[in-house]
């Protein structure tokens, strides 16, 4: 009971946050909570333990007991809130784990709350990247509670201070991995973030992870889009206390309600930009190594493939900077291609590049801005939409003051189809610029618009209409009232239907009027003369009245005569002349304290003028009281009353030096007006010079071009003539052989036809047959006959052969050519009838015997040639089944 009733409430707050005792902790976190809440400021001494100690929030935020945790988070959102950031920047690190460890998964919704609360805070004292990035590993936690509890919180601190203050990208990189959760919750928890951060992104939420995810789950995604695309684009409901001092500080200015305007409109516009999420990608590295190969081939399908292949890498949300000098070039020859496919793929190009690189591709617009309007010409519609979108990009990526030149330029086109869209183009300019064009701009527009209206063409003249009323759009209507004093009612009427109808970014705000400079002193002028008296009061200055300076007297010297001589009676010295009022006056605006002479304020430039002397300076001649005699006198000529120095008050406060120097520079000023003027005009006359040497530069190029593809055909189809040639020579030295071969054959075979000098047995037998009877004979005749002339049909084809038949053929068949050849011809017939007469035994002795007996058997005579004649058919049968030749019919 002791110990309940012993009071702890004396030990410092720091040594209770560590007490072992959880009440003790606990009252500790709620006397901190409201000591906190009690500070006058940030700078308070009560803050200053838990800085420098950073680990006391650690245990708070994690205590055991969940009583007393609940009151320690509540204890650190006291902190954040009254402590200011620098609090925040010293516990960030030590708590936001144990607050998503512990805070935001436990089971009383107090604590979840409190838990939440700490981390908006944290986000709202400083930023919130530092606060994402130490959530982010909870959501690879083993505990699905964990993951969905931070889920939820990432769900609320988007909804709190939408995405252009908490980045997006961080998170949605993570959550295809989330949507591959296990846990529904984890799973339902993801969907709920995608669809906060849908209300601000939009369709732009889909570059990053979209492709990721199952289809599925895309449709349940669209499913729940559907929903929100119905609401209007939210706002942020939390600031950041940046913007809470701003806003604090706008009233006093008259301006509040304009600064959050102006916020959430920039915050709107910003948000849905898919550059901004998307990553670079390096188009560079990707491009094909035969682009440029193909782009210059003659045939125009080569040139659309490596178009359409470039367009495939290019086609990226965000581009990589980098040298794409050569990929202009290419493009800027790409729009004079004879083909319209190629024209529309290289348009289609040049929108990627210039969406992708967007202010990057700024530097590359002089190149590419010219060929694409010049192209405009083309009648069909599909290539003038992929130009105007290519120029829309293009636009984009500078401004109207950098293509304003070359549009005016190609609204003068001889071309009707150039000059129609590229006063098109205008109108989209006008309407997507974000900075009014200056005086100089719109008094151009509104020049060449007007010179449109009295166009031939109805669409012609409407869209000069157009141009006028999207400019008063722009720069209002008081200031396009000059410019619209000379056409009729008719017109003025269109015009103004095109400026209630006309939707622009940009809003000419005129410059707020300066006050009016205050008046300059009066430059003052260091007097010689006579010191004011003392007791004398000075005339008040009168009113300046501007009058012509006299011509200044030559300056005299007198020594004596610098300073006035008081009178014994304490007044003034007198003097021949009486001062005039405009002296005292003078005098009166030099003099200074106790009646000093003030110094000139005189240009620093400027060399000090030689000093002047007022008529006090050189006095008459005194007469009576002085009894000085000569030394009273003046050396100088007495000075009459008329032609006294009198400096007479300037209009403007400034002496005549000054006013000679004022003019000096304006002179100069003019003079510099007049070179700068030059300067801009040489530079106008320069960038034309360099366009138009561009140009031609490219028509060179593309000449060069031609002419080595040309020189290259050329070479190809003299090779082709050359091999041609050679083939062409060897078959001809392949006839000629051929020739020789079949003239000796044919020499061979007349040989070889002509009887031989000596008689073998065929030719007795057929002498014999001949002598002893005349039809032997003629049948042996016959069958010469017959067998010559087969011989000679045998030859014609194998010419013939020999002439259809390959080299190839020649080679294989040669051996059986021969080996005919050789069968064939009469010789060996010849020798073959010899050898069988032989082996009959046949002698020429014999065959005059067998002569001689016949004469009286003419029967035995006929039998033997008959035998003779079937032997030799017999014969030349088997020679021909050797040969493998049929017999032709």
């Amino acid at each position: 009971m002791a110990e309940q009733e012993e009071d702890f409430s004396s030990l410092p707050l720091p040594d209770r946050f560590v007490h072992k005792n959880w009440k003790v902790r606990k009252e500790g976190y709620e006397d901190a909570a409201k000591a906190f809440q009690s500070t006058p400021d940030e700078s308070s001494p009560v803050f200053r333990p838990f800085l420098l100690d950073s680990g006391l929030w650690k245990g708070a935020v994690a205590d055991s007991n969940v009583a007393a945790q609940q009151e320690g988070i509540n204890a650190l959102c006291s902190f954040l809130k009254y402590g200011g950031r620098d609090g925040c920047m010293r516990t960030r690190n030590s708590t936001i784990t144990p607050i998503f460890e512990k805070g935001l998964s436990s089971t009383r919704a107090a604590t979840k709350q409190s838990s939440l609360e700490a981390l908006l805070l944290y986000v709202e004292l400083d930023k919130a990247d530092p606060v994402i990035e130490e959530l982010l590993p909870a959501l690879s936690n083993k505990q699905p509670k964990i993951i969905a509890a931070t889920l939820s919180a990432f769900t609320s601190i988007y909804h709190a201070y939408g995405v252009k203050i908490v980045d997006p990208k961080p998170v949605l990189k993570a959550l295809p991995k989330i949507f591959g959760h296990a846990d529904k919750n984890v799973r339902a928890e993801a969907s709920n973030l995608v669809v906060e951060l849908y209300r601000w992104l939009r369709e732009a939420i889909k570059t990053l992870f979209w492709n990721d995810l199952k289809p599925v789950q895309q449709q349940d995604l669209e499913k729940l889009f559907e929903v929100v695309k119905q609401e209007p684009h939210p706002k942020q409901e939390r600031l950041l206390r940046t913007q809470q001092a701003a806003v604090a500080a706008a009233p006093a200015a008259g301006g509040g309600n304009d600064y959050e305007g102006e916020a959430e409109e920039d915050e709107g516009e910003a948000e849905v930009d898919v550059f901004d999420l998307a990553e670079p990608v390096d188009v560079i590295s990707k491009i094909p190594p035969d682009f440029y190969e193909n782009l210059a081939s003659t045939k125009w399908k080569d040139r659309k493939e490596a178009l359409d292949a470039l367009y495939a890498v290019v086609k990226v949300d965000r581009i990589k900077d980098g040298s794409f000098d050569e990929m202009i070039s290419v493009f800027a020859k790409c729009m004079k291609d004879a083909n319209i496919a190629v024209v529309t793929v290289a348009a289609n190009c040049v929108e990627s590049l210039a969406k992708g690189l967007r202010k990057g591709f700024a530097r590359y617009r002089g190149r590419i801005m010219s060929p694409m309007l010049d192209r405009l010409k083309e009648k069909k519609q599909s290539v003038a939409d992929a130009l105007g979108a290519a120029l829309d990009a293009v636009f984009a990526s500078t401004s109207l003051s950098d293509c304003l030149e070359e549009i005016l330029e190609f609204l003068k086109h001889k071309n009707p189809q150039v000059k129609l869209e590229t006063l098109r183009f205008l109108i989209r300019c006008l309407k997507t610029t974000r900075v009014a064009p200056s005086k100089a701009e719109t008094k151009s527009i509104a020049d060449a618009a007007t010179k449109l209206l009295t166009e031939s063409t109805e669409v012609t003249r409407s869209g000069g209409a157009e141009i006028l009323g999207t400019l008063m759009k722009i720069m209002s209507e008081r200031a396009m009232n000059p410019y619209l004093e000379g056409l009729d009612d008719i017109r003025k009427t269109k015009i103004k239907e095109y400026f209630d109808a006309a939707e622009v970014k940009a809003k000419d705000k005129p410059k707020p009027v300066a006050p009016p400079p205050k008046a300059a002193p009066a430059p003052q002028k260091k007097v010689f003369g006579k010191k004011s008296a003392t007791g004398v009061k000075k005339a008040p200055p009168r009113a300046a009245t501007p009058q012509e300076d006299p011509p200044p007297p030559p300056p005299t010297t007198k020594p004596a005569a610098n300073r006035g001589i008081p009178s014994k009676l304490g007044g003034v010295p007198r003097s021949g002349l009486a001062a005039p009022s405009g002296a005292l006056k003078l005098q009166k605006r030099l003099a200074g304290p106790a009646g000093a002479s003030v110094p000139i304020l005189s240009s620093p430039q400027r060399n000090i003028p030689t000093p002047t002397f007022d008529d006090e300076a050189i006095p008459p001649p005194k007469l009576g009281l002085s009894g000085r005699g000569l030394a009273g006198r003046p050396l100088g000529k007495p000075v009459s009353a008329h032609s006294e120095l009198i400096a007479p008050p300037a209009a403007s406060g400034m002496s005549a030096i000054e006013r000679a120097e004022l003019e000096e520079l304006r002179a100069e000023k003019e003079r510099l007006q007049k070179l700068s003027d030059d300067l801009r005009a040489d530079k106008s006359r320069l960038a034309s010079q360099i366009n138009e040497l561009q140009n031609q530069n490219a028509q060179l190029i593309e000449d060069h071009t031609r002419d080595v593809l040309s020189i290259k055909a050329k070479e190809t189809q003299l090779v082709r003539a050359r091999s041609d040639a050679e083939a062409a020579e060897q078959t001809v030295q392949k006839q000629q052989r051929e020739m020789e071969r079949l003239k000796r054959e044919l020499s061979r075979v007349a040989r070889a036809a002509t009887p031989p000098m000596g008689m073998d047995a065929g030719d007795h037998i057929y002498r014999d047959a001949g002598i002893s009877m005349n039809g032997t004979n003629h049948i042996v005749s016959g069958v010469d006959r017959y067998e010559s002339s087969r011989a000679s049909r045998e030859l014609g084809y194998q010419r013939a052969r020999s002439y259809m038949s390959s080299p190839s053929e020649e080679k294989e068949n040669g051996g059986l050519d021969a080996q005919r050849g050789k069968l064939g011809s009469p010789e060996s017939r010849g020798r073959d009838v010899s050898d069988e007469a032989r082996s009959r035994g046949d002698s020429p002795g014999r065959g005059q015997e067998g002569r001689d007996g016949v004469t009286g058997q003419p029967i035995e005579s006929w039998r033997r040639a008959a035998e003779v004649t079937s032997q030799l058919k017999a014969r030349i049968e088997q020679m021909k089944a050797r040969q493998g030749l049929a017999r032709p019919h």
